[in-house]
């Protein structure tokens, strides 16, 4: 057949199927915006594992990696914007007690009563209630100063007694809707962006296949070029969330820069929010700090400093006070007085979560950080949601394609 003649035959068969022929890229522009909201999807949802484990079946990427992806949040935060000495160092011991006097003085009376009616039942009777008042009143007088020289003391030795890598991992590990929600939060324009391109590479390589579909009618085309549209628009919105790094200028008109990298001011203020508001909050550094790995080590200087406050509160009454009660009944008092201290210190904190969080200024230091960090440190704020399994996600976006493909072959044979 001459070149002529299947020109005619090419016109005349467009011209007689011209509708069908304009369904292709508008179907092509379809599984490439599928693709990527499955990919999008996949990243982060289901929460757990469906299927029939380990292999057949499917979890979020983000949320079956949950601790290596809180991790790497750790590793970026820590290494380039947040130092947990440092950002302590900006507590004011003086007010934080200031915050904690009348829950202070509330635990103090309650303590002194309860340990006194255990320990020396008959004394505490036969105080009159103006010497039981005078008694708290020097416990409540005391009290402040020595919480205030506690908290110098785990300020100046924080890295001792807390562990703030294991905060963040555990509660974001505990807590993966938050984790997703933290990286959707950081790139909700990139992943956008990415369902988005899936019309333009779709409906633009369609107008491709339309001419060699024209030419072939063969039944491999719209598969080949639905697994290609697959593929090659998930790795090219990939490739331009982040890439370049810095402004290129393309086909000497077209001027563009990762658009993640781009964002850097909007998304570092976002993200901050995000990480301020739910991660690296006062309440958490309490509760992991009372119940961490290193709690113990806490706990610990907050008893050292409770047994100073009784050794102070008996002064020259102590010799009278052991031989009265004998020194193994002083130590369980000591014991007993830290451990009813330790109980309470959950809700007595919980007053100064408010300065606490001011004080340390978490969002500030997180935004100034981020908006100066280089391009390629940048990139990891984000990055580590594709790069885990990147490939799969391709690969799924490239077999979704090519059974779309096959769905659409069917459907134009019928239709011609």
């Amino acid at each position: 057949m001459d070149p002529s003649e299947i020109y005619q035959n090419f016109i005349a068969d467009i011209s007689q199927h011209w509708l069908q022929y304009s369904l292709i890229p508008i179907v092509a522009a379809v599984i490439g915006y599928a693709t990527k909201v499955a990919a999008v999807k996949m990243m982060f949802a289901p929460m757990k594992f469906v299927g029939i484990p380990p292999y057949l079946g499917w979890q979020g990427v983000v949320p079956r990696r949950a601790h290596q992806m809180a991790e790497t949040i750790w590793d970026t935060l820590s290494s380039k914007l947040l130092s947990i000495s440092d950002l302590v160092a900006k507590l004011d011991p003086h007010e934080v007690v200031k915050e904690l006097e009348k829950p202070l003085n509330d635990a103090s009376e309650e303590i002194t009563r309860e340990v006194a009616m255990q320990f020396f039942p008959g004394v505490w009777e036969a105080m009159t209630p103006g010497m039981r008042a005078r008694l708290v009143k020097n416990v409540q007088d005391d009290v402040p100063a020595a919480v205030e020289r506690m908290l110098h003391d785990i300020i100046l030795n924080v890295d001792d007694v807390f562990d703030a890598k294991e905060m963040l991992v555990t509660h974001l590990t505990r807590d993966k809707d938050l984790l997703n929600r933290i990286f959707l939060t950081a790139g909700s324009k990139e992943f956008e962006f990415i369902r988005r391109s899936g019309l333009y590479f779709g409906f633009a390589i369609g107008c491709i296949q339309v001419p060699i579909w024209a030419l072939t009618h063969s039944m491999w085309v719209m598969p080949l070029f639905g697994l290609f549209i697959g593929w090659f628009s998930d790795w090219m919105a990939l490739k331009m969330v982040f890439s370049p790094r810095e402004p290129t200028r393309y086909l000497g008109f077209i001027t563009w820069q990762g658009l993640f990298i781009k964002r850097r001011h909007e998304v570092a203020k976002g993200y901050g929010e995000m990480i301020a508001a739910e991660v690296i909050t006062a309440r958490n550094i309490f509760e992991s700090g009372l119940s961490g790995r290193m709690s113990e080590l806490m706990i610990a200087t907050i008893s050292k400093h409770a047994h100073r406050l009784i050794e102070q509160q008996m002064g020259m009454v102590k010799p009278l006070v052991v031989y009265i009660a004998g020194g193994r009944k002083i130590q369980q008092l000591k014991v007993d007085m830290a451990d009813r201290l330790l109980k309470r210190m959950p809700s007595l904190l919980r007053h100064a979560e408010a300065y606490v969080d001011t004080a340390l200024d978490v969002k500030g230091t997180l935004v100034s950080g981020l908006q100066n960090l280089s391009a390629e440190d940048f990139e990891n704020v984000l990055r580590p949601v594709f790069r885990q399994d990147e490939w799969k996600l391709i690969a799924t976006g490239a077999i979704l394609g090519f059974l779309v493909g096959e769905l659409q072959v069917h459907l134009m044979l019928s239709l011609m």
